[in-house]
């Protein structure tokens, strides 16, 4: 400090530098977090490497990250050099400082300021447009391995006459690189002017010239690169219109060309393209003319085409020429929408057959058995029976079953059985006690697979378990039985290790393992255990003692994300389903292989398509790729996934697919051929349902076929999905599997079907299934009866509003008796089945109530051809629509108080005993509050009563269920009553007979 004078100058006090031991604290802490934010980084790339290389899928990983890693690095630099060098030009071009104006004057405080730093600046510019540049670059790694590893699809477009492999795998790498160019001619631009006028080349308000010859020469070229490749862009948006999407008010979304965009649009880009040549070429010119009068003129004259020609002449070829005539104008465009549509979805070879909707056979007594033969109808709805297997089959807490159950098909003593089956997996939230140990070591698995007869139920109106109990036994060949990878694991588990994990309870306790596969990733190197600390934020991984050798992480565990991690390239069903195949649990999912670029054929959103009751429901049956638009679409590759191992297999199933053969070409050694599919794989593989629904919602206005292109524009044709009528939640109609055969059909066979109503109407328009058979010669084959427009075949709403609404068989009062006794009615698949030319519904109902959760079935609506039968029992119901209720024991003459006549007094005992059985459950029913235990104890009799009628007389029929299910009674009152206390009332109903 300088002495000012006046007395002692006193201690001086140091200003400046923080001391050594400071910096170099501060150094050692800066370096110390750059080398934090480098690990977590590293963490993140080092895990999912060590993933995919434990899934057997390290070419993915390595093929995608050096494909970003390339397109990062080549297209960074490009546009780095491109505004690089275009600053370093205009900078060289600057012309000698003159006088000084003011605008200069102004200017050369910045210059001063910005000279000692040029380089860097330039350095720091380039580099932040190079790493914005390269990152959008890298996102487009599935556009690049598409174009450079395309395969024809050997299908022309009708405009153009190129293969639909340009369309889907070049035009959109070509439409990449012109906005690339678009990108790196604009930033050039915009750097170059601004350095121009920063150092005098450009003037605003100098006199004199505005701009210097080498300004002039060297942004004329920037803006005729420009206009270059807007004229390639009008070249390609020639071929674009074939894939264009616009809103026609005919047929609402529509891809491809109409008349419009072939008589005035196309035309109107060829003459823009040669204009924007033209007008490039003179901007290149003024390298020679140093003057930008032409140039501005010729982009004048561009923009004003582009407004006349591009914009108002194809408006008024719409409005005098279209608009007029417009079916007769659009009808050939339609035919090839129609055309390409229909092969783009899959549907070009579906079967349109006509249907009276009325059944031929005036007796119909003789339908009987013909209703057998035809269908094997699933009284186990899978979408609600899941409550019921939870409480029968949960056996503990910390065990659940998913939301929706799956149907599947397994063979018993050589008879195929429609079988509803579900996974007891883990539920973490009923681990009774939770900290980190219990979570992620000690319950780790689920155990098991339930399954039951989906074609009845028993007496008690719960499944006919085939599979059951802990460990599972049953008609199931022997299994694996520990479920490690599944639909609810969806947190990671540490196996292997010093930790005993809780296997399954049995009498004496919970029995203990130790994972013994080789799935997951160890965790005995530190370097593993630092970074699955820090990539699950949990440092316990670190540290902890239960960690030792032999641990393993494991993650990635839901099946559906597992096979969508392995094959990024790949849209995945919203269904996964087990299956039990070589002693293993397998999940199976459908995966496909889509694009939005094939040529005339209609877009759809998949996740508006896919949609149903089931979805709105329950997300996790959501297809994956929510948002993706597509217009091609097939089930190319079906995935299976080990329970117990985490195994992924990716199969070859459509072996004509040129998406899947680029995806092969690309991903080399990924998918395995389809003639590796075992048999016992084959026999679980189905139709999938989210390709179903797709098919189906574009079915509704493509069954027409193309010569009918005037009925197409009409709209007349046009019909819907309907939604669900078991619920009201609005949602359409979910798909429904069953064994069941069409009409041109020699047997049985597993179908995926769904209905359709007219467009605005509740009466059904038509009747759809496919062949769900995988390995057979018929899988896939899409069959829709179409029924006639003339007459009126109530829809499932309609039917189902029938059923709500028939006082004959009192199904009002019996809804009424159940909510009063605090239980609540819940309406099973409504199943629709072609018969004898006229159409069978069948819907299972369900009570639920109590205290006991679980929907028991209780009751079956059966209509054909107007007659409606509400029943104890799906035999029982049939026979009193097809009026072969002789075949059943008839009930006790309530009005006479006599037994029907018989020869055998143990016989005509027990009719008198089952009606006194009848007389006191009615009266229990019609008290003012109605008496459930009584009734169920009624019942218990009545049962009791007819099992020995039919053990005293040979000639006598149950109205049980079909399948071995337990003889029921049924009379003409039958129908009329509850068949069986709702669970949970008082006096234990849930365990009253009746109900089939």
């Amino acid at each position: 400090m300088p002495d000012r004078g006046g007395g002692p100058t006193g201690p001086r006090i140091r200003v400046g530098r923080p001391s050594r031991r400071a910096r170099t604290l501060l150094m050692t802490l800066g370096v110390l977090a750059v080398l934090a934010m480098a690990f977590v980084m590293f963490a993140g790339f080092w895990t999912d490497w060590l993933w995919y290389r434990s899934v057997r899928y390290s070419s993915v990983f390595t093929t995608t990250l050096w494909t970003k890693i390339g397109l990062f690095f080549v297209f960074g630099l490009l546009m780095a050099a491109a505004v690089g060098f275009n600053v370093w030009l205009a900078h060289r071009m600057r012309p000698p400082l003159s006088a000084m104006s003011m605008e200069q004057q102004s200017l050369d405080r910045y210059r001063m300021g910005i000279a000692p730093y040029k380089k860097w600046l330039l350095l720091g510019i380039t580099a932040l447009v190079g790493l914005i540049a390269g990152a959008s670059a890298s996102s487009q790694w599935r556009t690049w391995l598409m174009w450079v590893n395309g395969v024809p699809f050997q299908q022309k477009d009708p405009q153009f006459h190129l293969d639909v492999a340009f369309y889907a795998f070049d035009l959109p790498w070509y439409r990449f690189l012109l906005g690339f160019g678009f990108a790196a001619a604009v930033l050039s631009l915009i750097a170059a002017t601004l350095t121009h006028y920063l150092y005098g080349g450009l003037r605003v308000t100098s006199p004199g010239a505005r701009a210097t010859a080498a300004a002039t020469g060297h942004l004329s070229v920037l803006l005729g690169v420009f206009v270059a490749l807007k004229a390639i862009a009008y070249w390609l948006d020639r071929y674009g219109l074939a894939v264009k999407s616009s809103d026609f008010k005919a047929t609402g979304n529509w891809t491809g060309l109409r008349y419009v965009d072939a008589n005035a649009y196309l035309p109107a880009k060829t003459i823009l393209f040669c204009i924007a040549v033209i007008c490039a070429l003179l901007f290149f010119a003024t390298l020679w003319r140093r003057t930008w009068q032409l140039p501005v003129i010729g982009f004048g004259l561009m923009v004003l085409s582009a407004i006349l020609i591009g914009g108002l002449y194809p408006a008024l070829v719409q409005k005098f020429e279209v608009e007029p005539n417009e079916q007769a104008k659009e009808a050939p465009y339609v035919k090839k929408n129609i055309e390409a549509t229909r092969k783009a979805y899959g549907i070009d070879d579906a079967k349109v057959t006509e249907y009276p909707g009325e059944g031929a056979t005036e007796d119909r007594s003789k339908l009987r058995d013909v209703a057998d033969a035809t269908a094997s109808i699933r009284m186990l709805d899978p979408n609600l029976v899941s409550p019921t297997f939870q409480q029968l089959q949960q056996m503990k807490g910390y065990y659940a079953f998913p939301t929706n159950l799956d149907v599947d098909r397994y063979t018993k003593d050589g008879k195929v059985q429609d079988t509803v089956i579900g996974l007891r997996e883990l539920n973490l939230q009923g681990i009774p006690k939770q900290n980190w140990i219990n979570n992620h070591f000690r319950y780790t698995h689920g155990f098991g697979a339930v399954a039951a007869k989906g074609t009845t139920a028993d007496a008690n109106g719960q499944p006919v378990f085939t599979e059951s109990d802990l460990p599972s036994t049953g008609d199931l060949p022997t299994y694996e039985q520990r479920i490690y990878y599944g639909e609810k694991t969806s947190t990671y588990s540490i196996v292997g290790g010093p930790q005993k994990e809780i296997d399954y309870p049995d009498a004496s306790g919970e029995k203990t393992t130790s994972y013994r596969g080789k799935s997951g990733v160890s965790l005995s190197d530190p370097l593993n255990r630092a970074a699955y600390a820090v990539a699950f934020n949990e440092p316990q991984i670190l540290y902890s003692g239960a960690i030792g050798k032999g641990s393993r992480i494991l993650y990635n565990r839901m099946p559906k994300e597992r096979v969508e991690a392995v094959a990024p390239w790949l849209t995945i069903d919203g269904d996964a389903y087990p299956a039990i195949v070589d002693g293993r649990i397998q999940w199976i999912v459908d995966a496909y292989t889509t694009t939005n670029g094939y040529p005339y054929a209609s877009r759809t959103t998949l996740g508006d398509t896919t949609a149903d009751s089931l979805t709105a429901a329950n997300t996790q049956r959501a297809v994956l790729a929510q948002q993706n638009q597509v217009n091609y679409i097939r089930n190319s590759v079906k995935a299976t996934v080990d329970a117990y191992s985490g195994e992924v297999k990716l199969y070859q199933w459509d072996t004509e697919d040129p998406v899947l053969k680029t995806w092969m070409k690309a991903f080399p050694g990924t998918v395995e051929p389809k003639s590796d599919i075992s048999s016992a794989l084959m026999d679980h593989l189905r139709y999938p349902q989210d390709l179903f629904k797709v098919q189906r919602e574009l079915l509704t206005r493509y069954h027409v076929e193309p010569k009918d292109a005037q009925t197409f524009l009409s709209g007349s044709e046009v019909w819907q999905v309907p939604d669900d009528p078991t619920n009201k939640s609005g949602d359409a109609v979910p798909p429904y599997y069953l064994s069941m055969k069409m009409p041109d059909q020699q047997s049985q066979a597993f179908s995926l079907t769904t209905t359709f109503t007219p467009n605005g109407r509740d009466n059904l328009s038509a009747f759809m299934s496919v062949d769900s058979e995988a390995g057979k010669s018929g899988y896939g084959q899409i069959r829709i009866l179409k029924l006639p427009t003339s007459t009126t075949v109530g829809g499932p709403k309609q039917v189902q509003s029938q059923f709500n609404s028939n006082s004959q068989q009192n199904i009002a009062e019996f809804v009424r008796l159940i909510r009063g006794g605090d239980s609540e009615i819940e309406y099973g698949n409504l199943l629709t089945i072609p018969l004898d030319g006229g159409l069978l519904y069948v819907e299972p109902v369900y009570v639920r109530g109590g205290e006991l959760k679980m929907p028991l079935l209780r009751k079956v609506l059966v209509t054909y051809g107007g007659t409606t039968a509400f029943e104890d029992t799906l035999d029982a119901a049939l026979n009193k629509v097809f009026g072969a209720e002789g075949s059943a024991t008839p009930p006790p003459d309530k009005d006479s108080g006599t037994a029907p006549p018989s020869g055998n007094p143990t016989v005509q005992q027990a009719l008198e005993d089952a009606q006194k059985a009848f007389e006191a459950g009615q009266k229990a029913l019609n008290k003012p509050q109605p008496d459930w235990p009584a009734y169920g104890e009624a019942q218990k009799d009545l049962e009791s009563a007819l099992k020995k009628a039919e053990e005293a007389q040979s000639k006598t029929g149950g109205a049980g269920g079909k399948d071995g299910a337990s003889s029921t009674p049924a009379d003409g009152s039958s129908g009329d009553k509850p068949s069986a206390s709702p669970s949970g009332s008082p006096g234990d109903g849930s365990k009253a007979s009746g109900g089939g």
